[in-house]
């Protein structure tokens, strides 16, 4: 235990007694942060401009309906032509288009209407919140009809749905969605961040190895397992360090709030955490040499960290991406901590926290077989 310690001591002051280590482990994640904030500084609520296309005449209910669209908050329409529809979309002057059809009226007040085409360049993004809303009120007059016997029976029910006196107050909220998304990315940036630090502070077996100075180590009463144990905790001590400052910085200085608790998201790192060290072991365990390493880690963590949604949202891309990303570690520290940002208990995650140890467990086996092979076969241990 003693030497484990002295090893453990020996590793910090080499490695922080060089001042560009601090810069690398401790102020790169605050970049991060930063290159956050930058990605959603434009990611406020802005309105949305429906343009309405009216083919129904002066239907009164087809005017109600695009009075409710109108209605909508932080939505603003206007009524335009079918000949400039298209031209002002593509101008950027309309996020979308409601076309109400010939006949939209009398197909509703009969229980089935017509449906309404929506024209968007930009798709989902733009009118999921419209659409939503739309189909909602469309479906409740929908209702109205299938039980009215008759035009005039509709129109008294109609009269009496509008005329309904039930009150409804509301409160306005606090929008926490772009303070989460960009707390996440922040997150994503120091994942990327800790596993580079991690082969890096497990490759200093390496170096030792090339200068020849394991091989003094061992001349002492050292084991190569002390000496592998004591990089194992060099390396959680750091990535300790740096959540700490990564979250100290997030949440003080740059005031953004990452929707849970700092403590249990310090606990969920620190699982990545485990992740991160076994799969520097892995590298290094893989590398003859720092030259190997450095390929190693840039074609392992580079690659995956994109796929796994650490530099954009995973939402972002196709399906069959975000099938791969699945089955990258990375991937579920951040569903993690989505999940908690979307109200979960720490009970609900405990199945991605077991992935995660998984993956751990995984590497650190590869790890250990191989350095055991290697100890085998004279080249390392």
């Amino acid at each position: 235990m003693k030497q484990t310690i002295w090893l453990v001591r020996k590793t910090l002051i080499t490695t922080f007694k060089n001042y560009r280590n601090w810069v690398v482990y401790l102020l790169l994640p605050v970049i991060g942060i930063v290159l956050a904030s930058l990605m959603f500084a434009n990611s406020s609520t802005s309105a949305l401009y429906i343009g309405i296309v009216n083919q129904d005449g002066e239907q009164s209910l087809t005017k109600d309906a695009i009075s409710f669209v109108d209605n909508l908050d932080n939505v603003s329409t206007e009524i335009i032509s079918e000949s400039e529809m298209n031209e002002r979309l593509v101008a950027g002057e309309l996020d979308a288009v409601f076309i109400f059809p010939d006949g939209f009226a009398s197909t509703l007040s009969s229980g089935n209407p017509q449906n309404v085409r929506i024209v968007s360049i930009q798709g989902q993004a733009v009118t999921s919140y419209v659409k939503s809303y739309f189909n909602m009120w469309i479906a409740r007059i929908a209702a109205i009809g299938d039980v009215a016997q008759g035009e005039e029976d509709f129109r008294v029910l109609y009269e009496q749905y509008n005329e309904s006196d039930f009150q409804l107050s509301t409160v306005q909220i606090e929008d926490q969605s772009v303070s989460n998304s960009m707390s996440k990315q922040s997150i994503g940036y120091l994942l990327i961040l800790m596993m580079f630090s991690a082969v890096s502070l497990s490759g200093i077996m390496i170096k030792e190895k090339e200068n020849r100075t394991y091989q003094r180590l061992l001349c002492a009463p050292v084991t190569g397992n002390m000496y592998t144990a004591s990089n194992m905790i060099v390396n959680m001590l750091v990535m300790m360090l740096q959540i700490g400052v990564t979250l100290l910085v997030m949440m003080v200085f740059f005031q953004m709030s990452p929707g849970i608790s700092a403590w249990l998201l310090f606990i969920v790192l620190m699982f990545f955490a485990l992740v991160a060290v076994s799969l520097s072991l892995m590298i290094v365990a893989l590398a003859d040499n720092s030259m190997k390493a450095n390929a190693w880690q840039t074609l392992i963590i580079i690659p995956t960290s994109l796929l796994a949604g650490c530099m954009f949202p995973v939402e972002v891309m196709p399906t069959y991406m975000q099938s791969i990303a699945e089955f990258l570690p990375q991937y579920w520290l951040l569903e993690t901590i989505g999940q908690l940002q979307e109200g979960s208990m720490l009970s609900d995650v405990l199945l991605n926290l077991v992935i995660l140890l998984a993956f751990a467990l995984m590497f650190f086996l590869i790890a250990a077989y191989k350095f055991s092979r290697s100890r085998e076969l004279k080249t390392f241990y």
